[in-house]
């Protein structure tokens, strides 16, 4: 089953528990200047080295569930089908093959199957929602130079 699919929303309960810890959490890695430190599970009173960018990726972890965010983790060079890319823009995979075939994402192909790169669709979707926003401002001062708003 792909990740996607067994995201789950956090429960109260874990809401709430990441909702007491993130402030702690937090704090604890802000001070740690060690790349490797070693943390200690107070209920086994097991010690393990971890990287601390992985720490300060668990604090952001931690956040996203304070606010009852559901979570999920893909390796950023993670490849996908079109049919799972078209669903992260939200277009149909007749147009994200158009997409495709333009240049507009990268691709490779694997037999007959074309496969892109998550992060490739992500800078896409970044890309298409600054030329969005970019467009709206324009059309904002063009209306502006109109007089359609009011002063």
């Amino acid at each position: 089953m792909p990740a996607h699919e067994e995201i789950k929303r956090p429960s109260k309960d874990e809401q709430k528990t990441a909702m007491e810890s993130y402030d702690p959490l937090k704090s604890v890695v802000e001070q740690i200047r060690s790349d490797s430190p070693e943390i200690e599970i107070a209920e086994t009173g097991e010690k393990i080295k971890i990287p601390l960018s992985a720490l300060k990726f668990l604090t952001k972890i931690v956040e996203e569930i304070s606010k009852g965010n559901p979570v999920s983790i893909l390796p950023i060079a993670a490849e996908m089908t079109t049919q799972a890319a078209a669903d992260y823009l939200g277009c149909s995979r007749p147009h994200l093959v158009k997409l495709l075939e333009d240049g507009e994402i990268p691709y490779t192909k694997v037999g007959k199957h074309r496969r892109v790169k998550l992060e490739d669709v992500v800078e896409y979707k970044k890309q298409m929602k600054a030329n969005q926003k970019a467009a709206l401002i324009e059309m904002m001062h063009a209306d502006e130079d109109l007089g359609l708003y009011d002063s």
